[in-house]
């Protein structure tokens, strides 16, 4: 979070309070600071982060590591030729606010194993397709962790209406 300090362009530092998005291989969480060294967690990962969702996604269509680079560069590939193609073939995981377990959440957590599964199930239910498929594929995988990652942040800043976002990972 505080890599959105280092540098200092002149009058445009972070202004508190502010909403940070983490998105890491490990992690994937909402934090907002209402000043330094003031975070308040609202919300994260319960099971696969983002970044470990694109890793492991990305194995199951047979890309490189790290998973997130690997299914961008595939995913543009589809996408440069397919510009207005709808990608809604996954789930968009916990959108509602509603946990895994069926129990209310505070809407701010993040759940990806459901979106690995479908991927997963998507490959081996034709895969003889898949070297045809794996652009589509990985544009599919990329649109639904994005929008996930999207929403909540945007929902979350129209909550706390914080006077700055920051992305880290």
């Amino acid at each position: 979070i505080y890599a959105n300090f280092i540098r200092e362009i002149p009058n445009k530092k972070p202004g508190f309070p502010a909403l940070a998005l983490v998105v890491s291989g490990g992690h994937t969480d909402l934090v907002l600071m209402k000043n330094h060294g003031r975070l308040k967690w609202i919300g994260g990962t319960l099971d696969d982060a983002a970044g470990e969702a694109f890793d492991k996604t990305a194995r199951l269509l047979e890309l490189g590591y790290p998973g997130g680079p690997a299914i961008s560069a595939e995913a543009e590939k589809y996408l440069s030729k397919n510009p207005t193609a709808k990608l809604n073939l996954f789930p968009r995981p916990m959108l509602e606010n509603f946990s895994s377990r069926g129990q209310p959440s505070s809407g701010w957590d993040f759940s990806f194993s459901g979106l690995k599964t479908a991927v997963s199930r998507e490959v081996k239910s034709n895969p003889t397709t898949l070297p045809l498929r794996r652009t589509e594929l990985a544009a599919q995988v990329q649109e639904a962790i994005v929008d996930v990652l999207v929403e909540k942040t945007l929902r979350a800043v129209k909550k706390f209406n914080p006077k700055s976002l920051l992305l880290a990972g």
